[in-house]
C-alpha cells in the first residue's frame, strides 16, 4: 500500500507531464491508499496545483539547477514539501521528513539530501526570497503569467477580484429538485440537521452550504431531491424556455448535472443526452438513476451527427461546449499547470464546429443555448459574433435577467468569492 505523500508525488508527476488531471488520475491512485488518507491526498494534490505558481516559483530560487525532465517526480516531492510547510497544519518536521521518505520509495536515493536541503532552505530563508519575487507576476497572483496577462486585458477592472475567486477553495453549491420540497423547507431541514446553509442569489433551485460535505450524507440525497451543482450552471434551465413534450438535446452531457435539471423541471420532455466520452456517460447514468429520470444516452461526437442523428430535428439544443475552463479554476486547480494559451485556440475552433455541426439539427423557431464555464470573450460572446454573422437564419437573443455582465453577445458571469463560478451564456434562435 502507497503512502499517502508517495500517492501525492504519483499523481503531482503525471500532470507535470501532462499525462492526466486530478479528475483522471486522482481516483485510481486514491484506490492504493488507506481510505483514511484520502481526505489528506486530495488535499495535498489540490492545494498543490492551486498554489502551483508560486510553488514553482520558490523551486526555481532554492535550486542551483534545473531538475533533468526524467525527475519530474523530485520536482513533484519539492512542490509537495513546500506545499505542506506553506498552507496546512502539517507539523514542519512530519511535513519534511515523510517528503523526504518518498525519494527512497522512488529509488532515487541521491534526491534524498537534495529534498532535505531545499525544504529546509526554505525555512531559514523564505522572507529573504518572498522579497526577492515581490516583482514576480506569476508568484502574485499565483497565476501563470501569461494567463494572469490574458484576464488583465479581458477583464481589468475585475483583475483582482477575479484572482481572489481562483485562488480560494469553491463553494459548495446545491440544486434543489424543487417538485419534491421548497428551497425553504429544505433549508428547514438543514437546519434542524444543524448545517448551516443559505439560499443562492440568482437561481431559484440553489442552496450554498457553509462548509463541503459529503452529499451522501445531506437528508434526502439518495431519492433524488438535490444535486451537487453551482449556481452558475442551474441558470441553464430556464433559459432554455421550456414547456412540455419538447424534443431536446444536450449535445455535451456528461456528467448529465444539466441533464437532470432539465428533466426536474418538465418531466416529459424527451431528452437525448450526448457524449463523446463513453466513459464520462457512466456518470450520467449514475446520476439520472438516482433522480429517477430518463434519457436517451448517446456516445457520439457532436462534430459529427450524421454518425448518431435519426433525421428528427430538435426544438432546444443545450450546447456546454468544451471550453478552457477558466471560470471554474478554484473546482480545477491543475488548470493552472495543464492549461496553455494555444489550447485557447484550439478549443476556439471546436466550439465553431459544434455550432456549424448542431445547428441544421434545429427546428425552425427552435432555441440553442450556447454555454461555457470560461471568462475568455474568444470563446465566447466572439464566437457567437462571428457565428451569427456567418448563418443568416441565427439571431442572439438580448436576455433580460438580473445576472451577469452584458456582452455584444449574451452575458458573462465572472466567478464571484463565496458565490458562483465563472459562466458564459447566448441564447440563439433560428428563423421559423
Amino acid at each position: 500500500m502507497l503512502s499517502v505523500r508517495a500517492a501525492a508525488a504519483q499523481v503531482i508527476t503525471q500532470i507535470l507531464a501532462m499525462k492526466g488531471s486530478l479528475s483522471s488520475l486522482l481516483p485510481p491512485v486514491s484506490a492504493k491508499i488507506a481510505e483514511n488518507d484520502r481526505a489528506l491526498l486530495q488535499e495535498l494534490c489540490f492545494g498543490t496545483c492551486r498554489f502551483y505558481p508560486q510553488l514553482q516559483a520558490y523551486t526555481e530560487c532554492l535550486l542551483d539547477k534545473p531538475l533533468r525532465a526524467k525527475d519530474g517526480d523530485v520536482q513533484a516531492l519539492l512542490l509537495l514539501g513546500l506545499y505542506q510547510l506553506l498552507h496546512t497544519r502539517i507539523p514542519d518536521h512530519a511535513a519534511i521528513g515523510e517528503t523526504v521518505e518518498v525519494t527512497r520509495h522512488i529509488k532515487k536515493p541521491w534526491a534524498t539530501k537534495l529534498v532535505n536541503g531545499v525544504l529546509r532552505s526554505f525555512q531559514r530563508d523564505s522572507a529573504r526570497i518572498n522579497e526577492f519575487l515581490s516583482t514576480n507576476r506569476a508568484f502574485q497572483s499565483n497565476h501563470p503569467a501569461w494567463m494572469e496577462a490574458m484576464i488583465s486585458k479581458c477583464w481589468p477592472e475585475q483583475l483582482e477580484q477575479l484572482i481572489a475567486a481562483n485562488n480560494q477553495h469553491p463553494p459548495f453549491s446545491l440544486r434543489l429538485n424543487i417538485s419534491k420540497i421548497s428551497r425553504d423547507d429544505y433549508l428547514a431541514l438543514l437546519n434542524d440537521a444543524g448545517i448551516n446553509a443559505k439560499p443562492t442569489q440568482y437561481s431559484p433551485y440553489g442552496i450554498t452550504l457553509e462548509q463541503a460535505t459529503d452529499p451522501r450524507k445531506l437528508p434526502h440525497f439518495a431519492e433524488g431531491w438535490l444535486s451537487v451543482q453551482d449556481e452558475a450552471a442551474q441558470l441553464s434551465g430556464d433559459l432554455l424556455q421550456l414547456s412540455p413534450n419538447l424534443r431536446v438535446l444536450d449535445a455535451c452531457s456528461a456528467p448529465g448535472g444539466k441533464t437532470g435539471h432539465l428533466l426536474e423541471l418538465e418531466p416529459s420532455l424527451v431528452v437525448t443526452a450526448l457524449d463523446a466520452d463513453e466513459r464520462r456517460l457512466n456518470r450520467v447514468r449514475e446520476n439520472l438513476a438516482r433522480l429517477d429520470v430518463s434519457a436517451n444516452i448517446i456516445c457520439g461526437d457532436g462534430t459529427k451527427p450524421n454518425e448518431w442523428w435519426d433525421g428528427e430535428q430538435f426544438d432546444r439544443i443545450l450546447l456546454d461546449a468544451p471550453c478552457s475552463a477558466t471560470g471554474i479554476i478554484r473546482r480545477h486547480p491543475d488548470i493552472k499547470v495543464l492549461r496553455t494559451p494555444e489550447e485557447l485556440d484550439r478549443l476556439g475552433e471546436l466550439q465553431q464546429q459544434l455550432l456549424k455541426s448542431l445547428w441544421p439539427l434545429l427546428k425552425p423557431g427552435g432555441i440553442l443555448l450556447y454555454a461555457t464555464c470560461s471568462i475568455m470573450p474568444k470563446e465566447n460572446t466572439r464566437i457567437i459574433e462571428a457565428f451569427v454573422a456567418r448563418q443568416k437564419d441565427a439571431s442572439c437573443d438580448q436576455l433580460d435577467v438580473e445576472w451577469g455582465i452584458p456582452q455584444p453577445q449574451g452575458r458573462q458571469l465572472l466567478p464571484q468569492l463565496d458565490r458562483h463560478d465563472g459562466f458564459y451564456y447566448a441564447r440563439l434562435r433560428k428563423a421559423d
